[in-house]
């Protein structure tokens, strides 16, 4: 593996493991200290970072796996789901009215960015090919 390749997968997997936590945290009110909507029923949340986190690990076991013959999520199905994902934040933030003070905005906003920064330079870098 290219070491811009294992570098990506690496900042990726730390972003979608940070993410993860986060909604992992949900029922404990970290929505609430950060200012992002909250829900009244914590299962959508907390499955929802169980599956990003997961979607980090597999990132981490694609970057650290392959001397053991490991595969994990490759860096074309971290850019889909990089896209798909902040696409989908920036779609809630710009159409509806999430009723959330400036600080969840502002948190919401950096995520949006640093998600698509990652998967733009995923893709710019063409760091998904295998050459």
């Amino acid at each position: 593996m290219k070491k811009k390749q294992k570098i990506l997968l690496i900042i990726d997997s730390v972003v979608n493991l940070v993410l993860g936590i986060l909604l992992l945290l949900f029922p404990f009110g970290i929505a609430a200290l950060l200012g992002v909507p909250e829900s009244h029923i914590n299962f959508y949340p907390t499955i929802l970072g169980a599956v990003i986190f997961g979607i980090g690990i597999a990132l981490l076991i694609e970057a650290y796996g392959a001397q053991r013959g490991m595969r994990g999520l490759g860096l074309g199905g971290a850019i889909a789901i990089n896209m798909c994902g902040a696409t989908a934040l920036v779609g809630w933030l710009v159409v509806s009215p999430l009723g959330i003070p400036m600080r969840g905005y502002i948190i919401l906003w950096t995520i949006a960015i640093i998600v698509l920064l990652i998967g733009l330079v995923e893709l710019l870098t063409k760091s998904w090919k295998n050459e």
